[in-house]
């Protein structure tokens, strides 16, 4: 499935007070997952497995590393577990990073909203505006990501530029 869409990444002290903040806005709980990313050595943009109990896909996106709301083009598959997947990925091209964290996921319509917690590195919030069958141009998911930007009352200089798998 191709998707497209904008986002941002903050580090936060207090992911409570932005979840109690968020929980304001009646968003639907998908619950907690705790997420194994193992990112591959690829030479265009990033090809991750993501092994949980919620989520379970292989995702290659493409994004540019600006410490902003950003676009990212993503070819997601979703997957059920297999370990044979995970063993062929590493065989062909070795593993560049393993990212553990424990995430909570809420949406708020085509708006998915992830609060972390990863191994060695902290306490993040994710805003992910998505777009599946091209409802959506790219200045509508712009602006819904930069619309909770401004509701969390987040600072430019909380955003994040690189992926977890660049920070571990």
């Amino acid at each position: 499935m191709k998707i497209k869409n904008f986002e941002f990444k903050a580090k936060v002290s207090d992911l409570q007070k932005f979840e109690n903040k968020l929980l304001q806005l009646n968003p639907i709980y998908k619950g907690e997952d705790h997420q194994i990313d193992t990112y591959f050595n690829v030479p265009i943009g990033r090809l991750k497995l993501r092994e949980g109990n919620i989520e379970n896909a292989l995702i290659n996106y493409i994004r540019e590393n600006t410490a902003d709301s950003k676009k990212s083009e993503i070819i997601l598959y979703q997957h059920n577990p297999n370990k044979a997947l995970k063993a062929i990925l590493s065989l062909q091209f070795g593993k560049k990073a393993v990212v553990d964290k424990k995430r909570k996921i809420y949406f708020i319509d085509n708006v998915k909203f992830h609060f972390d917690i990863v191994e060695n590195l902290g306490t993040f919030i994710e805003v992910e505006a998505i777009d599946t069958d091209e409802s959506f141009t790219l200045d509508e998911l712009k602006q819904l990501c930069d619309f909770y930007f401004n509701y969390f009352g987040l600072e430019k200089t909380d955003l994040i530029d690189l992926s977890y798998s660049d920070l571990v």
